[in-house]
């Protein structure tokens, strides 16, 4: 039967019902599913042997869902009880992989959407890790260390029993930086009386990896950096709009200024910053501090530089720029924004965080052709980094800066390179949501393939 465009609309819509009946009150996870099965449905109808084995469906359920109670105490003496989910999406292809975040509104509709992702992000990777994300709806903001100790330890009493160096390995992500991987190591340590690389973000002194801290960042920027060159174009020169001040920000900030891109903006959750002169290095460096040390707000840096402007409330889309990095948290950017850059004359979008555009602006963005990385393609290469951190516990050994970084920008060229395999168009365009999905598929529904019905 000829595949036509019809018949894909009506294959996805039916697809869509069954997962949202299934779903219920999962906005997210059903997002992130339409975005990567309308990519993937006119494969799966072309290919017989998807359709009989029902990947599709197979790889939109998780292996697994762990849910669980955390009860710690408080400074005060007072007793909290917090609840916590790991995610095991899909291991076909390597031990589950996937980070852990703490924050106050999260759901599990949220971490089933993030581990899907994550399925096809470590995919295009090109190292062996499955797919899985986890948390909890503890809040560390305003919390000392001994809370967020304690907090730690009591999760990882059950957390523990569940993930391990073969298994499945959790990292960071929001709310979780080095301190909260440190004491869930230390507790994973004690209790379990092995020294192996179970997590990954461990501090230099302990199995961590040079470039970890950086990578999901200065990824983003390398993923840019092919997608400018493959029509010409090169970072230098071009004016940058980048949301967020946390990990993945900073260090697209950081490495966009090495490359010689104009830096404009940065934002928090209280609003964003405009320079219009562009962050040097000295304004670079007191935002690290501030958000890295003191766990400022964004606002001081305007108050601390003249010609910096501070706006309430706010995101950064309208300011005209050359390129766009939505590097903050899913859905911040959205279609009106989406109209804003396109008609500010934007020539490409890089992902740095996970799904930061709504399915609308990606829409938008594709059909006026605009250039855009999706997340799961720009921003794999911090999960790219945590694979070389297992392979350097695996082998007791810790690599030089230099190479740890020459290896990101490898796998990130080769990511690229998959999304042009999987997303050139006959007119030589490529659309990398397209590619990135079909790329990331292809190696896990083959191996679940060759397992059988399992």
């Amino acid at each position: 039967m000829e595949v036509t465009d019809q018949r894909v609309r009506q294959e996805v819509d039916k697809f869509m019902r069954g997962l949202v009946r299934r779903n219920p009150g999962e906005p997210e996870f059903h997002q992130a599913v339409l975005e990567v099965i309308e990519s993937l449905m006119p494969l799966a109808l072309e290919n017989p042997q998807y359709r009989e084995a029902r990947i599709l469906e197979r790889m939109t359920e998780p292996d697994r869902v762990i849910i669980f109670r955390v009860t710690w105490e408080d400074d005060a003496g007072r007793i909290h009880a917090d609840r916590a989910w790991r995610v095991q999406f899909n291991n076909a292809i390597g031990p589950y992989k996937g980070g852990l975040r703490f924050h106050h509104d999260l759901t599990l509709g949220v971490l089933k959407f993030l581990g899907f992702e994550q399925v096809f992000k470590n995919s295009l990777t090109g190292l062996p890790m499955g797919g899985a994300k986890g948390g909890s709806n503890f809040n560390p903001k305003g919390r000392s260390d001994r809370e967020v100790m304690r907090f730690c330890q009591s999760l990882m009493v059950e957390l523990h029993r569940h993930i391990g160096e073969d298994t499945d390995v959790p990292a960071g992500d929001i709310g979780v930086g080095g301190r909260e991987i440190s004491y869930m190591f230390g507790q994973y340590k004690r209790l379990a009386n092995r020294f192996v690389g179970t997590l990954t973000g461990k501090g230099l002194a302990f199995g961590g990896s040079l470039v970890r801290l950086e990578a999901t960042g200065y990824g983003t920027v390398y993923f840019m950096r092919e997608m400018l060159r493959r029509i010409g174009e090169d970072v230098d020169g071009k004016v940058c709009v980048v949301s967020g001040s946390g990990n993945v920000a900073l260090y697209a900030i950081e490495k966009l200024i090495e490359l010689g891109g104009k830096v404009v903006t940065a934002s928090d959750s209280e609003g964003f910053v405009h320079d219009p002169d562009g962050l040097d290095r000295d304004k670079f460096e007191f935002l690290r501090a501030l958000k890295e040390e003191r766990r400022g707000r964004i606002r001081e840096l305007a108050d601390a530089f003249s010609g910096v402007t501070f706006y309430p409330g706010a995101r950064p889309w309208g300011v005209a720029a050359d390129l766009a990095f939505p590097s903050a948290t899913q859905n911040e950017l959205g279609k009106d924004d989406a109209r804003a850059l396109i008609e500010n004359g934007v020539l490409a979008v890089a992902e740095g965080a996970n799904m930061p555009a709504t399915h609308e602006a990606v829409h938008k963005l594709k059909a006026a052709g605009v250039l855009f990385g999706p997340g799961k393609a720009a921003n794999a290469g911090g999960v790219a980094v945590s694979g070389l951190e297992q392979s350097q516990n695996a082998l007791r050994v810790s690599w030089p800066h230099e190479k740890v970084d020459q290896r990101l920008g490898e796998i990130m060229r080769e990511v690229h390179e998959k999304c042009v395999t999987y997303g050139e168009g006959p007119d030589g365009t490529v659309d990398y949501v397209r590619g990135a999905n079909r790329a990331g598929f292809v190696k896990v529904a083959e191996a679940m393939l060759a397992y059988g019905a399992v």
